[in-house]
Parts: structure tokens; sequence; C-alpha cells
């Protein structure tokens, strides 16, 4: 008999993910299982193997959907490096290459729509990513394209910039209209300009140097109408900054004003996070007969979320499968059975099923603060516990009831 496969965290399945560290041949890499061999045999062997087989029939089914998955990793952690590492500076391709294949869990060129790095490399110039140049020691690539972050971090910077140069040119022609006002009020400069002193020989010029004695006393000031003269002078004090407090303020909520369009365009144009309700830690059902009869409508939990679409399920009746997400279908359980919120304002929480509503296709929710929710069933699915069996009972009447949602099945035990 062949050697048993280590269980996933044992330790022996530790040992021999610290043996197999670094990048190995390319020619002995299964991408679809992401399985790693380390010499032909052992790759000759995969490839015959049964789990191999149902992923093919997998791949089968939609190869366009995969190789599309496939070319979108890709191109987002390669084009990451070239972004972060070597931005507007001009970089030989295949050194940006040796960074990416460093991870030994990369996408594998051979699994995306583009044969070599070189059909790559055309790829980013014709979508307007980067400029390339060939020479003797190979292609050489140059990023181009602006983070959408930074544009709009200097749009907002040349905003405030505006507003600034704003109030300062207002202050100005106001200094500008009031010295024009003044001097059409003026009769004429010439009777502030100095002139020579005219008199005749015999006038005698006499300075009067005697002091007034006449004082001016201010009248004794009541306490209350001290106070009010004194509140009058802090409100005139304060007027001016109340005005330039307010011209702050409307300049802070145009602003966020703008922060939260941006927000709400970004989300209405990736509604990615909306379809995708898989999570680790949750049971679900295979619904596609793809996989033959051993796995159509029996049930698994999550041990793992690949991407957002496809996960590693392990089923209760032995064998661990990597099901994409329209071959899956949620489960719901029966009264006072715990639960996991899959998406929405509870995302990730754990709560306890009170009641069903089978008109309205929802269910009453307890969360483990105390709150109760109302949500419907394509929100939460069971959650998987490892000290519960199941057991198997013969029914005597229909006890299950699917529901077909927008998205998909939902099955009520």
């Amino acid at each position: 008999m062949g050697k048993a496969k280590a269980e996933f965290g044992t330790p022996k399945w530790v040992n021999n993910n610290m043996r197999s560290k670094g990048l190995q041949k390319l020619r002995w890499y299964c991408q679809m299982c992401q399985k790693q061999c380390r010499d032909a045999n052992g790759f000759k062997c995969h490839i015959t193997s049964e789990s191999h087989q149902r992923q093919l029939l997998l791949f089968g089914d939609n190869p366009g959907k995969y190789l599309a998955t496939y070319s979108q990793a890709f191109a987002k952690d390669f084009n990451n490096i070239l972004r972060r590492q070597y931005n507007q500076k001009r970089v030989l391709a295949n050194i940006v290459y040796q960074q990416y294949i460093a991870d030994k869990n990369h996408v594998h060129m051979n699994a995306t729509c583009w044969v070599t790095l070189t059909s790559y490399m055309h790829h980013l110039q014709r979508i307007g990513y980067a400029e390339i140049e060939d020479s003797e020691k190979g292609w050489y690539v140059t990023w181009t394209l602006t983070d959408p972050a930074e544009e709009l971090r200097k749009a907002k910077l040349a905003k405030k910039e505006k507003l600034e140069l704003d109030d300062e040119e207002r202050v100005q022609e106001y200094i500008n209209a009031q010295v024009a006002k003044a001097g059409e009020q003026s009769k004429t400069y010439d009777e502030f300009m100095a002139t020579k002193l005219l008199k005749s020989e015999d006038e005698v010029l006499l300075f009067d140097l005697e002091m007034k004695r006449t004082v001016k006393v201010q009248p004794e000031l009541k306490p209350s109408l001290a106070l009010e003269m004194a509140r009058k002078t802090e409100e005139k004090d304060v007027k001016p900054k109340k005005k330039e407090e307010k011209r702050k303020c409307k300049a802070l909520e145009d602003i966020m004003e703008e922060e939260k369009k941006e927000k709400k365009r970004r989300e209405e144009a990736d509604p990615l996070t909306e379809n995708s309700w898989l999570r680790a830690g949750i049971v679900v059902k295979v619904v596609t007969r793809s996989l033959g009869d051993k796995y159509y409508r029996k049930k698994g939990h999550v041990v793992e979320v690949i991407d957002d679409f496809a996960a590693m399920v392990q089923m209760h009746g032995g064998g661990r499968v990597r099901l994409d997400q329209d071959h899956m279908e949620t489960v719901v359980p029966q009264v006072g059975r715990s639960v996991v919120i899959l998406w929405g304002r509870h995302e990730g929480r754990e709560a306890v099923l009170r009641s069903l509503d089978t008109q309205a296709f929802a269910a009453s929710l307890r969360l483990d603060t105390g709150e109760k929710v109302r949500l419907p069933y394509e929100q939460f699915s069971k959650a998987y516990s490892d000290d519960v069996v199941e057991v198997k009972v013969e029914p005597k009447k229909e006890v299950k009831q699917e529901y077909s949602l927008s998205n998909h099945v939902i099955t009520v035990e």
C-alpha cells in the first residue's frame, strides 16, 4: 500500500511543508490542485489520482472562469510589485518576475492567458499601464499608471490651496478699494506735501508752550454698565473669528461631501463583496452532479476559503474537495442551533436560531450580546462544531424544505 497522506495541521504535514520550501520545478506543479511534486514519478501518480480527475471535471464545466481567475490573481500580484517598488522607474521585467515567483504559493504563468512574460509586457503597454522597451538584456518596463488615491489626494490639496488663495484675494481687493476710496475723498495730494516757510524779515515767530489746564473727567461707570460694555467689546472681537470659522467649516463640509460621493461610486463599481458569501466554519451542501453520486446532496463544512468564489470543503462522509460557490448551498439548522451570519451589518458573528418564518423566508436570531435580529435565509448558514455528531433518522414525512432564492438555494432541516 502507498504511504498515507498527512492530515492538515498535523506535525507530519508541517514537516512536509518545511521540507518543500522554495521554488521547485514548474513542470511538476499542478495549479488546479495547488500541489507541488518533487519528481516525475510523484507528478505521474498525482495526475492519475481521483482528486486530480475531480478537479479536471470542475475545470471542464467552466474553463473560462478558472482561466480568468488565475489571470487576475497573477496580474494583481505582479502589478503590486511593479507599482510599489518600481513606480515611475525603468526596470528589467525579469527582475520583477523573479521577485514575484519567490513566493512558493504564487500563480504560475502557464495557468494564465499569457503564455510568456513578453506577451504580458505587451498587454501592459496595450492597456496603458506601463511603457516597455526592448534591449539586448531583455524587456525593460516603466510603470506609468497613477494611483487613484494619489490623484484624489492631489485634487483635495489643490482645492484647499484654492480656497486659501481666494481668501487672500478678497482681503487684497478690500484693501485696494479702501485705498481708492481714500484717494477720491482727498481733494489733492499737494496739501500733504512739505513746502518752504514763507515769512517777511520783520515778522517774528512765537511758540505758545503754555499747557492747557482743562482736563476731561469721564463719568463713573456703574458695574452693570461696565460689564455690558465689556461684553459688547468681546462680541466685536469674536465676530470676525466666527466668519473665519464658518468659511473653514464650509470648505471642510465640501471635502467630506466629495469623499462620500467617491466612496459611493467605488461601492457601486465593485459589487463583488455582495455576491460572495463563503466563510470558513459553516456547513454547506453539494448540489453539483459533476463529482458523481458519492458527493451529490452530501454535507460538509468549509475548511478554507481559497478566493472569493471557491473553498476547500471537508465532507462529513470522508474526503476533501475544492468546490466553487455555485456548486454549494447554505444550510438552515433546527431551532436552537448556532448559525453564522454571512454578510450584512453583523457579518461574521455567531447567533442562535430562535424561530423560522416559512411564509416570509426569514428567521429570528439572537446574537451573543442578547440582541434579537430578523434576517432572510440567504444571509446566514449553520455553524460547524467538532463535538456535534449527526444521526440519520428515517423521516416519516417530508421534513426538509428547499427555497430557491436569487443567488443560491437554502435547505431547511
